[in-house]
């Protein structure tokens, strides 16, 4: 298959026993974790996307039973929480999975693997710090589009537990290598006024497509489900993915599934902007973030940075 976009897409993680990654050849992507923490590879291809390091429906969790039970409830909800108890917190087509791919467990993919350790952490977007709870809150209000989970709610305390359980053994305070790795070079990213919508369109058409559709909605592929990239059943314009060259980051290295990392800085960025030059619903109180200053440049929703939506203004003869 040619051009498999998955960028906020569910893949559809199995509950089979994992199997071995492809290697890492490519020279650009990274290498995947350590033999203590085993992620797949950034540039493992499309029989790789249903791939678990770790598998907590398969494997011993040494911890009481009912621990254990709530880290495998806590996989289950993150991979489709319309039927595992969190549909009432979802607002769209989306699972956590969608972007942490292969359970969290995927180099390039904003792994979750050794993260717990990192919280409470400081976050621009609150100018205060945040719990690994209020993070995912964060996560079920914007990129899910939804609302929050009460704190002692069973699936909110679930998906802390299955977070927790990936990053068994990490020293807290001390950031993986892996964080971090799917961003822009800040030398490589171009200004809002230099993306291309044209080309966007373009390299959508030949790339994410076939898997998206042409009206960004997504399509039954076999291996995955790419849920929506525009519309009402996407992210909001709040999340993060609403931001051109976060988004652009999540596309240079986890994208096309098929062949990961072929698509250039430049190119990504021209999609990413092409996406998010569509509709999609409206985060309310975003106009808050931010309260100390500071905001991204790149945050093409932000009426505080841009008086008018510049990708929108733009769009022209190129609206679908």
């Amino acid at each position: 298959m040619a051009g498999l976009f998955l960028a906020a897409c569910g893949s559809g993680a199995g509950d089979a026993a994992p199997r071995e990654s492809a290697a890492d050849t490519s020279g650009e992507l990274p290498t995947a974790g350590t033999e203590r923490f085993p992620l797949v590879p950034a540039s493992a291809a499309i029989d790789q996307v249903n791939r678990l390091p770790r598998n907590p429906l398969t494997e011993a969790i040494e911890a009481d039973s009912a621990t254990a039970e709530r880290i495998r409830f806590g996989y289950r909800v993150a991979r489709d929480p319309q039927a595992f108890g969190a549909a009432e917190f979802v607002g769209n087509d989306l699972a956590c999975f969608s972007c942490h791919m292969n359970g969290g467990q995927r180099e390039g993919a904003l792994p979750l693997v050794g993260v717990a350790g990192l919280f409470p952490q400081f976050r621009n977007r609150d100018d205060r710090m945040v719990s690994l709870r209020e993070r995912i809150d964060g996560c079920f209000m914007r990129s899910m589009n939804g609302t929050p989970p009460p704190p002692d709610h069973p699936v909110a305390l679930a998906l802390q537990a299955y977070i927790h359980w990936l990053s068994e053994g990490q020293p807290e305070g001390e950031s993986p290598p892996w964080r971090g790795q799917n961003r822009i070079p800040e030398e490589a990213r171009l200004a809002i006024e230099d993306l291309d919508l044209s080309k966007g369109r373009r390299l959508y058409a030949d790339k994410c497509a076939q898997c998206h559709g042409d009206d960004g909605q997504g399509l039954d592929v076999g291996l995955a489900t790419p849920a929506p990239l525009w519309g009402d059943r996407s992210w909001n314009d709040g999340a993060g993915a609403s931001r051109i060259w976060t988004f652009a980051g999540f596309i240079r290295y986890a994208m096309p599934l098929n062949a990961p990392g072929s698509l250039t800085d430049e190119e990504s960025q021209h999609i990413a902007a092409w996406v998010n030059s569509q509709d999609r619903p409206v985060f309310p109180t975003k106009a808050a973030d931010y309260p100390g200053g500071g905001r991204p440049g790149d945050a093409v929703y932000d009426t505080l940075v841009f008086p008018v939506h510049p990708l929108k203004a733009r769009l022209g003869a190129d609206r679908p």
